[in-house]
C-alpha cells in the first residue's frame, strides 16, 4: 500500500460492516473488539449500522500497555518480551476480549499508526490483528502498509479486521 488514497473510505467500511453484521446475525454470533491503534474505530463503524446491537456485544479500547494488562489480562511480561505491537500481544488481546465478554468471536488490533512511535524493527504502518472464537480457531494478519498516514493506516486496519471476522464467522 503506497498512498492513503488506497485506504477504504468510511462509506466503504460501513458497507463492509453491514455485510459482516448480516453474516454474524445469520449465524447467531456476537462480536467483541479489542483495539489499540484504531482507538475504537472498529466498534464505531460497526455501530454505524442500524441493528448492530444484534451482533456487536462490546468493545475494549486498550491504548496503553497498562490498559491491555488491566482490562484484557495481557501479561505484562508478554508485552515486555515482544512489545505491544506483536503477534503474541494481538493474540492475547483477542483472547482477553473473549474472556471478558459474552461474545462468540473477537478481533484485536495493535500497531504503529504514526507519525511517531516507530522503531527500526516496528515501523509506522506495522499492524498485528488477530481474530479468534470460542472453539479456539485463530486467524492472524500482519500488515505493513508503510507510512501512508495515520488515518489511512487505521482504515486499512479496520477493513482487515472485518475480513478476519468474516472468515471466522464463515467457519462457525
Amino acid at each position: 500500500m503506497s498512498a492513503s488514497a488506497d485506504a477504504p473510505s468510511f462509506a466503504a467500511l460501513i458497507s463492509e460492516a453491514a455485510a459482516l453484521i448480516d453474516a454474524c446475525r445469520e449465524e447467531f454470533l456476537k462480536i467483541a473488539t479489542a483495539e489499540s491503534c484504531t482507538g475504537g474505530l472498529v466498534a464505531a463503524i460497526l455501530t454505524e449500522v442500524p441493528g448492530s446491537s444484534d451482533v456487536f456485544e462490546r468493545g475494549f479500547v486498550t491504548y496503553s500497555n497498562d490498559a491491555k494488562t488491566e482490562t484484557l489480562g495481557v501479561p505484562a511480561d508478554l508485552i515486555e518480551a515482544h512489545g505491544a505491537v506483536s503477534k503474541e500481544v494481538a493474540e492475547a488481546m483477542a483472547a482477553g476480549a473473549l474472556a471478558k465478554s459474552l461474545a462468540d468471536i473477537a478481533v484485536s488490533i495493535t500497531g504503529v499508526a504514526g507519525p511517531g512511535g516507530s522503531t527500526e524493527n516496528k515501523p509506522v504502518g506495522l499492524v498485528h490483528l488477530t481474530a479468534t472464537d470460542r472453539a479456539g480457531r485463530l486467524h492472524h494478519r500482519e500488515l505493513r502498509t508503510g507510512d501512508i498516514g495515520r488515518s489511512a493506516i487505521r482504515r486499512v486496519s479496520v477493513a482487515e479486521a472485518f475480513k478476519l471476522l468474516r472468515d471466522l464467522a464463515a467457519q462457525s
